[in-house]
């Protein structure tokens, strides 16, 4: 739980799809978004679209900045960091995260790979110490809707959500839960049973 929430929560809707607000998963983050704030009317909700504003994959250059001290770091590097330090930010502001994520060739998008990448910082996000890894996030819920065109779950082709739980665990969020729609390529009555499961499903955890 956020120790800055107040009686107004915030939300943040992260969206992976490739498709922006037309991608299933995006709709489906957008179903939550509509049952979390009928239970949350004051609430506000912050949405991260990755297509729409996409993070710059690493290079050389930005691990350098990302590694270089304050003190020692150019116009550039500073920068970057700081770009790194608003999506942190945005990141530890939110009461809530529900993250929309497609499958694409049997792995997570590239550009949501890339918004971890800038999330993972020593000394920031995660720390190491005597007994192994420390997140430094803080728990807080996260809500994972996973759709893929075939069937995935609890198969060796689904690397995503080993991945996921993994990451965010070690910068320190712990209260994840997964939602599965598959199936959706198909046909149109699996598309249609999983799509109308994965909406009970979110209506339950949005409350």
């Amino acid at each position: 739980m956020n120790t800055l929430a107040t009686s107004a929560p915030t939300l943040l809707q992260i969206n992976t799809s490739l498709f922006s607000g037309n991608g299933q998963s995006s709709q489906l983050a957008d179903h939550f978004v509509a049952a979390w704030k009928a239970r949350h009317p004051g609430g506000r909700v912050v949405v991260r679209d990755l297509a729409a504003q996409p993070v710059p994959h690493l290079d050389a250059a930005r691990i350098t900045a990302l590694s270089t001290p304050a003190a020692s770091r150019t116009a550039e590097q500073a920068a970057i960091v700081a770009e790194s330090d608003a999506l942190i930010d945005e990141l530890k502001s939110a009461d809530a995260i529900v993250l929309g994520l497609p499958m694409y060739n049997f792995g997570v998008p590239s550009q949501l790979k890339a918004y971890l990448d800038h999330l993972a910082r020593a000394g920031v996000t995660f720390r190491y110490t005597a007994n192994g890894p420390e997140g430094l996030i803080g728990d807080r819920k996260l809500t994972v809707l996973a759709t893929r065109g075939g069937l995935h779950r609890g198969q060796p082709s689904d690397s995503q959500t080993a991945f996921v739980q993994t990451f965010f665990n070690f910068i320190g969020i712990r209260s994840i839960e997964f939602v599965y729609a598959e199936g959706l390529n198909i046909n149109a009555q699996l598309k249609d049973e999983a799509i109308a499961r994965a909406h009970g499903e979110i209506d339950q955890l949005a409350a």
